[in-house]
């Protein structure tokens, strides 16, 4: 077993598995700590580095492409100090970095693992049901179905479309970028309908708007990254999302729905009197809703 404990978290290899547990002093980034303790199988790892400074050095852990939901849904644009994969080790403890990094390579070495991309995900990413409260409101993924529920800070083409509730299996892709405190950020989630739009992320319907707190609008990744982990693999995605059919037949609305749907269609409406929407922001809103009943 190679080991190092830091304030920053633990690395622990035992010849398969390199289990990276975060650390629980206040310094640890929140988005951190609420991911937890993660289980990398040395078939996920592609390599391992140390990287000693004046102060402090770095361990880093690359994993090959493919291989974790986790960095498939954030694009490599996790701050670095919320990158689970990273860990600071005080400069006495530079051997003891060196030696598990050296253990690691080793392995891989030893069990030839490959360095191309993985054609399947060897992580689980997060636990379902996951709930994370955002700027923009409350999103939820239960492994079925993603709901979200809008804020009374929301914009009022948000509200006006009521909660958006959308299944798995409509869903082509999630898009996500972190709010940097300076830009906001945003959690969009693509459906064969949407994928097009180009509605701004405050008034789109099928997206979060990341603009408050940092540290909480980052654990929208978490969402993310729980749908990115149950959508089809990036290397099926070509034949896959093109050719897949929907799943389910339309179902009429009854009379309570097809109320609520008149009354958000003349709240829109309202809305495009007022200046609120411009033409095509109307328009656009409007097939939303009415694709979403």
């Amino acid at each position: 077993m190679a080991e190092i404990i830091q304030r920053d978290g633990t690395w622990a290899f035992d010849g398969t598995t390199v289990r990276i547990t975060p650390g629980l002093h206040r310094s640890v980034p929140l988005f951190r700590q609420t991911y937890g303790e993660i289980a990398v199988p040395l078939e996920a790892i592609a390599g391992v580095v140390y990287e000693p400074e004046r102060k402090r050095g770095r361990l880093r852990l690359r994993l090959r492409e493919g291989a974790d939901p986790l960095l498939q849904a954030t694009g490599g644009r996790l701050p670095d100090a919320a990158d689970p994969y990273r860990l600071a080790v005080d400069i006495d403890r530079s051997g003891v970095a060196e030696y598990v990094a050296e253990e690691i390579r080793h392995g891989l070495l030893i069990e030839q693992i490959p360095k191309e991309p993985s054609k399947a995900y060897l992580l689980p990413g997060p636990p379902v049901p996951v709930s994370v409260r955002s700027s923009d409101g409350m999103v939820s993924f239960d492994g079925s179905q993603v709901r979200i529920d809008w804020s009374d800070t929301s914009d009022r083409v948000k509200r006006a479309t009521g909660p958006r509730i959308i299944s798995v299996h409509d869903l082509m892709q999630v898009e996500w970028l972190p709010n940097s405190g300076y830009e906001d950020g945003f959690l969009r989630f693509a459906t064969r309908e949407t994928v097009f739009s180009k509605l701004p992320p405050e008034k789109d319907p099928y997206a979060l708007d990341l603009w408050g707190n940092t540290r909480r609008d980052l654990l929208t990744a978490l969402v993310a990254t729980a749908v990115t982990a149950r959508l089809p693999h990036p290397s099926s995605r070509p034949a896959d999302f093109t050719e897949r059919p929907r799943l389910g037949a339309a179902v009429p609305p009854s009379s309570d729905l097809h109320d609520v749907l008149l009354r958000r269609l003349r709240e829109l409406g309202e809305l495009h009197r007022e200046g609120v929407l411009t033409d095509e922001e109307f328009a656009a809103t409007k097939a939303v809703v009415l694709r979403g009943f």
